[in-house]
């Protein structure tokens, strides 16, 4: 009996103990548990930015002018012929000259998107587009009050204005360093969507992570914005949030938000920022209202693939191929010509087109670039003086002539004749364009589209169809085509 007794006190001793050792230690537990950043757990941290940032980040509502032209008057016509009461373009007569021509009408409609406030003098940071074609500006803050805003200064190229509002001490935001961005860091997304119909000036918080970095849209937005080197977040972003700030836990705003990518218009978890280094380099100019200027090269550039760089005798696809050389452009003048490879530009190696236009926008204009290129499978190095990007370089079309198609290689092919120019809204002076593509020939695997104007034929270049079809006859091998949109490979039919 005194053995059992030993026995069980002894069984109890050691569960305690185990208990003792298990509740002992909840310093450790409680140290694993939460993902911290800087001192604040996750929520916290989001909670600080929502509570800081947030103060600085506004609703914007615009208003704007649009005329309609006027309509046709209705007239009974009928599917089968005339009007039941007869005349036809008689009684169409009657009815302008009753009641005269219908005049243009003008509708007012309205816009909404974000801003942030980067001085507590009222300067606000948004999007270009936000504000283009404003007739007038109301700036709500998230206490509610609401301003007149002013334009101070935009650039459509960056898709980044400056609005001014008369307030003194405001919550301004801090930009922060764009570049030290990583793919999977948190960040925090703040704007005001949908602002209108929720009736709140408190903007929207939402929480995500870099999805990817140096995003190009490219085609998929309008052509006078320069959206090639955008930070991509799963952050919510939707209709409103454009101009609103893309924030990491620190508190620094390292993003304008700007798009989204969508197939029914609202949130699918893809949205894009601009990087607040972009805007910080031209936020002075904006201020002050001068034009943000940005280098040129003149040329017309693309990527390369396997297939071009095979064919060129390179090594790997890091370059830039260029595709045209603008007459009269910076770059025609150092002797660059079509079919060079960039490889460097003034000894930092370029592995794409991103690359190359950025470094070519931010060159001071006037400065010498030494441009390594890669021509004839000889390295050589050229020097370009960077000249100042025109608001547009307009390029007429003036051949014409009877249309004449022919065949090779699945393409068909017609003459620069006004009705293939107004059909296919050609500018290019001369070529031949392409009407149409046999599905699954060697053309059309070569990712050629109507409308493309071919320039050359293995480096032969093209007038009109004449030359087209002395050059294609008896071609054999795979073949280099240069259009307007670039250079493709047309692999010999099998």
């Amino acid at each position: 009996m005194k053995g059992k007794r030993i026995f069980f006190g002894l069984f109890f001793l050691l569960i305690g103990l185990a208990q003792g050792l298990v509740f002992a230690q909840p310093q450790n537990i409680k140290q694993e548990t939460p993902s911290s950043f800087e001192g604040f757990r996750m929520e916290d941290a989001v909670i600080n930015v929502a509570n800081t940032v947030g103060k600085a980040v506004v609703s914007i509502s615009t208003e704007y002018t649009t005329k309609v032209k006027a309509g046709r008057r209705f007239y009974f016509n009928q599917p089968f012929g005339e009007s039941p009461f007869g005349g036809g373009d008689s009684f169409r007569r009657f009815f302008d000259d009753f009641l005269g021509e219908m005049p243009d009408r003008e509708y007012k409609q309205m816009g909404l998107g974000s801003g942030v406030i980067i001085n507590p003098d009222g300067y606000i940071l948004t999007n270009e587009h936000v504000i283009s074609e404003a007739d007038k500006i109301t700036v709500t803050l998230p206490d509610g009050r609401e301003f007149k805003g002013e334009i101070k200064g935009r650039d459509a190229r960056s898709d980044l204005a400056i609005i001014k509002i008369n307030a003194r001490n405001l919550p301004a935001v801090t930009l922060g360093d764009s570049d030290t961005l990583k793919i999977g860091q948190w960040v925090v997304a703040i704007g005001n969507p949908f602002g209108f119909a929720l009736q709140n000036p408190e903007p929207t918080v939402t929480v995500g992570v870099i999805s990817a970095l140096h995003r190009t849209l490219g085609r998929a937005m309008p052509r006078d914005k320069d959206y090639n080197d955008l930070i991509q977040t799963d952050a919510a972003i939707n209709p409103g949030n454009s101009g609103g700030a893309l924030v990491n836990l620190k508190g620094e705003v390292v993003g304008i938000n700007v798009a989204i990518f969508s197939t029914s218009g609202g949130y699918q978890g893809v949205g894009f920022a601009i990087p607040a280094n972009n805007a910080n380099r031209i936020i002075l100019r904006l201020i002050e209202g001068k034009k943000v200027l940005y280098g040129w090269l003149g040329v017309t550039v693309q990527d390369l693939n396997e297939n071009l760089a095979k064919y060129f005798g390179l090594a790997d696809k890091n370059g830039v191929l260029v595709a045209k050389v603008l007459e009269d452009g910076p770059a025609k003048k150092a002797g660059i010509k079509e079919s060079d490879v960039i490889k460097q530009l003034d000894n930092k190696p370029l592995n794409n087109v991103r690359e190359l236009l950025s470094a070519v926008a931010k060159s001071e204009i006037g400065s010498k670039v030494k441009v390594a290129v890669v021509r004839e499978k000889k390295e050589l190095t050229l020097e370009v003086e960077i000249g100042e990007r025109p608001q547009g370089i307009e390029e007429s079309s003036t051949e014409t002539g009877e249309a004449k198609t022919t065949n090779w290689r699945g393409l068909e092919v017609g003459e620069l004749n006004s009705e293939n120019i107004q059909r296919f809204r050609i500018e290019d002076k001369k070529g031949v364009v392409v009407v149409n593509i046999e599905p699954n020939s060697p053309a059309d695997e070569a990712g050629l589209i109507p409308g493309e104007v071919i320039l050359e034929i293995n480096k032969q270049p093209i007038k009109d169809t004449s030359d087209y079809e002395k050059i294609t006859r008896g071609l054999k091998g795979d073949c280099l085509i240069r259009t307007g949109r670039g250079y493709f490979i047309i692999k010999e039919s099998e």
